[in-house]
């Protein structure tokens, strides 16, 4: 396990709120997930301040796009000083991102499947698959490029580090403590399974960032997965 394997999810609305909520954490974790949602309110000049004041920064963007495109961005997001970046794990897609963060810290991240999806998700999209086994397909295709990193549910890490050997660095969302809200996540476990089957980092965002004490529940976290 990483010493510290908790990413925190600023899923904020503005940088401000993540301002606030990185002084309200400290010292307890320093690893942060910028998303979307805080992607499109801040921009790159968050993740660079971020950077500038010894965080991590997981940009979870999850590009999917022609490779150009990708290529492009993902050496811009690599000069800002990201540690991890997702796209989807869309063998184009993937080569590409690799491609553009060359020579670089960077890590690229293949998203397997959203752990908002479940099966009836799955088939109405018109997936043949079932969720595990896609997974594995895509976790396959992401080895064959090289990939750095895989983004998966807590309940397939145990399979997809059977599949990616020691080497690859894991990263589970979908990670609550027992009795925690689930939230809009289907595939969810706790994060003492989830570190127990092969994750390397978990990503938690509410169960944080909407504590009455953050500093608090990141630190009872810590002490959860130690115990």
């Amino acid at each position: 396990m990483t010493k510290n394997p908790l990413i925190i999810a600023l899923d904020l609305e503005s940088a401000d709120a993540a301002r606030s909520m990185v002084r309200s954490l400290g010292d307890s974790v320093r690893f942060y997930k910028v998303g979307l949602e805080l992607y499109a309110a801040a921009g790159p000049d968050l993740l660079s301040e971020l950077v500038a004041e010894g965080c991590e920064v997981f940009l979870d963007l999850k590009l999917h796009d022609i490779g150009e495109t990708v290529k492009r961005a993902a050496a811009q997001v690599a000069r800002r000083g990201a540690r991890f970046l997702t796209v989807h794990a869309v063998p184009q897609v993937m080569r590409a991102a690799m491609e553009g963060k060359a020579g670089s810290s960077l890590r690229i991240l293949g998203v397997t499947v959203l752990t908002s999806l479940d099966q009836l998700d799955l088939a109405a999209d018109g997936h043949s698959h079932s969720v595990e086994d896609l997974v594995a397909l895509r976790v396959r295709n992401a080895v064959a490029v090289g990939l750095d990193g895989i983004v998966c549910s807590p309940l397939e890490v145990a399979r997809v580090r059977e599949i990616t050997g020691p080497d690859t660095v894991l990263v589970t969302p979908g990670v609550r403590s027992a009795g925690a809200d689930a939230g809009d996540q289907k595939r969810v476990s706790t994060p003492a399974q989830a570190v127990a089957d092969g994750a390397n980092y978990l990503v938690i965002g509410r169960q944080v960032t909407r504590a009455a004490d953050p500093r608090a529940e990141v630190l009872r976290i810590l002490e959860e997965l130690a115990s």
